[in-house]
């Protein structure tokens, strides 16, 4: 199986999550994606959040990381998913192809459209994960 690395970010605001509704699957989630060649999960998170939301972000921590085999599609998947904080923008979908639309939705409604984070969103914020970039190696 072909592994692939996908990102998701967990924005919060007054007890609230920017959460994207997705048109392939026609869900909600955090706004993420697959990481493309050349990028860092960081850079990946920042892309993804921008293309999804409008919004620009600073990542501040790792929150989990989560896997999957999806065998429909060969693939084994890595989930990441950080924390960040909004530095500039309004919600205002880039890829529309991709995403219906991106509100801000509250924990409630996040932790139901995301039951494999055990504890929910608050736990998630509570807990994290070191990340640390470490470089190239020539």
């Amino acid at each position: 199986m072909k592994r692939v690395d996908v990102v998701y970010t967990l924005i919060v605001k007054e007890e609230k999550a920017v959460m994207v509704k997705n048109r392939k699957y026609d869900n909600w989630s955090l706004p993420g994606g697959a990481v493309e060649a050349g990028e860092t999960l960081e850079e990946a998170a920042v892309r993804e959040v921008w293309e999804e939301t409008g919004l620009t972000v600073q990542v501040k921590k790792l929150l989990a990381v989560n896997e999957a085999f999806r065998e429909k599609e060969g693939h084994h998947v890595h989930f990441f998913t950080f924390l960040a904080h909004q530095t500039e923008g309004e919600l205002a979908v880039q890829d529309s192809g991709g995403i219906e639309t991106a509100e801000w939705q509250d924990f409630e409604f996040a932790d139901r459209q995301m039951p494999y984070y055990a504890g929910g969103i608050r736990q998630l914020i509570r807990e994290s994960i070191p990340y640390t970039y470490q470089g190239v190696e020539k």
